[in-house]
């Protein structure tokens, strides 16, 4: 069905072309929208005869009525003030334009079921092919899928649609549709030869401008380039376990990028038998979380800044000597001493991993 705001815009646009005044009512009786000042109740009197007649228009109580149909059903009745034949005239406009509205809310529910079932896998490619040419969506044109977290609710999320819509207004190429009520799928086309700055660009376009429009924190996570349809759910699942990927090893970050997860991607796929070997091996009866606040700062900083025991002291605002106090005291109690880089590499790798493990046991 349409919007009240749609029906709305419609009926006020032919008011101020014809000068007519306009109302839409359900098939209850109920006024929907007008353009007169006071809503005219007695109109819905005439509506139970005029719907249990065969005829598609009516006149009474000086309107015009006309029936508009939805997939044969009566859907509304639009009434148009007035005795004669303008009257009449533009009763049969304004149901032709909502008419035509109903057909272009059904091709979009079409296009939004046909996204869908074309990231969920639930299509034959001979389905996919048929359906798309029905829908007049080009086939081999490359494209990728932005998948846009937020934590609000479906209410929201529609806003959320709305604003995404409003940056990617070509509804022939660029697809936008919720998965769930926290997810928000754009199917972008794109040019082929995009490099990953600008699709991370335009995840940051999407990220800050939902939060310019107080839409709370969102996080976009970014598949591949495909160049057939029928791989567009291969990039949606991509930007899945980006999104997911992103949650555990980089909190901080807003945009994630399938082909930039680095060791990351390698730890979410190893299976968890083989993380607890691995940490058995680095810390034996040692648990990570054993190591405290100030520790985990102080390693992290120490990464951060490529083992650099001047530049990481000055920026914890501590002595030099303070650091290499607390790195000692970390050597001895794991025997690792992260100064050398094989031995970050081992501790960085396994503070990983337990991340990984952690977060997989909140599952």
């Amino acid at each position: 069905m349409i919007s009240n705001q749609n029906l709305q815009i419609t009926i006020d646009g032919l008011k101020s072309i014809t000068k007519m005044e306009f109302t839409v009512l359900d098939t209850e009786g109920t006024v929907l929208v007008t353009t007169e000042a006071l809503k005219n109740s007695s109109l819905s009197t005439l509506i139970p005869s005029f719907l249990s007649s065969e005829a598609d228009n009516m006149h009474g109580m000086g309107y015009q009525l006309i029936k508009v149909y939805d997939n044969q059903e009566e859907a509304y009745i639009v009434a148009v003030k007035g005795d004669g034949d303008d009257a009449y005239t533009f009763a049969r406009v304004a149901a032709f334009q909502i008419q035509t509205l109903l057909g272009a809310s059904v091709e979009k529910l079409d296009k939004d079921s046909f996204i869908k079932n074309l990231l969920m896998d639930n299509l034959l490619l001979v389905d996919i092919h048929t359906r798309a040419a029905k829908l007049r969506i080009e086939n081999n044109v490359p494209r990728l899928v932005y998948l846009v977290e937020t934590n609000n609710d479906s209410d929201t999320n529609t806003n959320v649609m709305d604003v995404i819509r409003s940056l990617f207004p070509n509804k022939q190429k660029d697809f936008i549709t919720a998965v769930d009520e926290h997810n928000i799928i754009l199917v972008k086309e794109t040019d082929e030869n995009e490099t990953r700055e600008s699709m991370e660009k335009t995840a940051m376009t999407i990220s800050d401008t939902l939060s310019s429009e107080a839409m709370g924190r969102v996080r976009v996570a970014i598949g591949s380039v495909v160049q057939d349809l029928k791989d567009v759910s291969r990039s949606y699942k991509e930007a899945k376990i980006a999104l997911e990927v992103g949650k555990i090893f980089y909190e901080s970050n807003v945009c994630i990028n399938y082909n930039r997860l680095g060791i990351g991607r390698l730890i979410y796929q190893l299976p968890l038998p083989l993380c607890r070997m691995y940490l058995d091996e680095i810390f034996r009866d040692i648990r990570v979380d054993d190591f405290d606040e100030e520790t985990l700062n102080t390693v992290n900083k120490f990464f951060e800044n490529s083992l650099n025991i001047s530049e990481t002291s000055r920026q914890l605002y501590i002595h030099r000597n303070t650091l290499v106090y607390r790195l000692d005291k970390l050597q001895k109690t794991t025997g690792l001493d992260i100064r050398t880089f094989e031995d970050a590499i081992t501790f960085k790798l396994a503070l990983m991993v337990a991340k990984y493990m952690n977060y997989m046991d909140q599952m």
